[in-house]
Order: C-alpha cells, then sequence, then structure tokens
C-alpha cells in the first residue's frame, strides 16, 4: 500500500486544472534515490540546509581518521548510516522543504499504485474546486478522510 501527501504551489493557479497539474506527491516510504545518492537527491530537490548539515556530519566523520587514526571500516560504516537515514527520512525533508517554501498540504491519499493514488484523490478533489478560483487560496476538502482510519472506524463524512 503506498500513501502520498500532496501539495500545492502558495500561489495557485485560478484554473482547476492548472492547479492540478502543478500538484506535487509526495510518497511516504523509504527512498532508494536519496539513500545511494543523498548529496545529489539533496541538490535536485533544493533542500540547502538539509545538504548543510549532511555535508558538516560528513567532515565530522572524517575529522577523528585525521586525528585519532580510526579504522577505515568504521567510518565507512558510520558513513552509511548517514546516507540510510537521508534515505528513510527523505520523504519528510522534502514536505519540510515545501513547506519552507510556501507550499501548503492540500491531502493524503493511499492506494496500491501511484496511478490509483492519482486516480482517488483526483476523484474527490476536482469536484470540490470551482471551475476558476476567484480567491488567491481557495480551502481543499478533506480527502485523507475519505480513505482514512475514520472509514475504517465507521465514522461519516
Amino acid at each position: 500500500m503506498r500513501t502520498y501527501t500532496i501539495h500545492e504551489r502558495p500561489d495557485p493557479a485560478a484554473d482547476r486544472i492548472d492547479r492540478a497539474e502543478a500538484l506535487v506527491f509526495v510518497k511516504d516510504g523509504f527512498s532508494w534515490t536519496a539513500a545511494l545518492f543523498a548529496p545529489i537527491w539533496l541538490i535536485v530537490h533544493r533542500l540547502w540546509w538539509p545538504l548543510l548539515g549532511y555535508v558538516l556530519l560528513s567532515i565530522a566523520l572524517q575529522l577523528p581518521q585525521h586525528l585519532f587514526d580510526f579504522d577505515q571500516r568504521w567510518l565507512a560504516l558510520a558513513g552509511l548510516a548517514v546516507n540510510l537515514m537521508v534515505g528513510f527520512e527523505a520523504d519528510t525533508l522534502r514536505r519540510w522543504g515545501l513547506e519552507r517554501r510556501g507550499w501548503h498540504t492540500v491531502g493524503t491519499v493511499s492506494g496500491k499504485t501511484a496511478a490509483e493514488c492519482e486516480r482517488r484523490f483526483f476523484d474527490a478533489w476536482l469536484p470540490s474546486q470551482p471551475i476558476l478560483a476567484t480567491g488567491a487560496r481557495s480551502q481543499a476538502p478533506e480527502v485523507g478522510s475519505r480513505w482514512g482510519i475514520g472509514s475504517l472506524l465507521g465514522a461519516r463524512s
């Protein structure tokens, strides 16, 4: 089962189709790309503060090698642990970066495939949106409640 959070720009377009095309789906879960290529992944997603933290932590892990002549295998294991941490927290870092740039969360959705998640989200979101928005930012429905824990417990929407 896949879970995504959906994020919208701080200045959404007036047309709902243009707004829908600009939405960003962030997958929840481990990211192999972020774990294997952490610095490149951080640069691609414009996560400058986490990149700075990654670089400083990498430098801090190399200092004991030069100062105390640590075994290189322990330092490699520590570097692997840092990359795994980036892989596990990639979705959180990406959401944080979007939030810092002013994006807001529109909803969450779960499904078996990415296509099913998109279909479910847009089936619930598009009918509730005006064809042309009159305000700068319209309110989004609670999309996650339709497929969330509330539906399993028998809550009515």
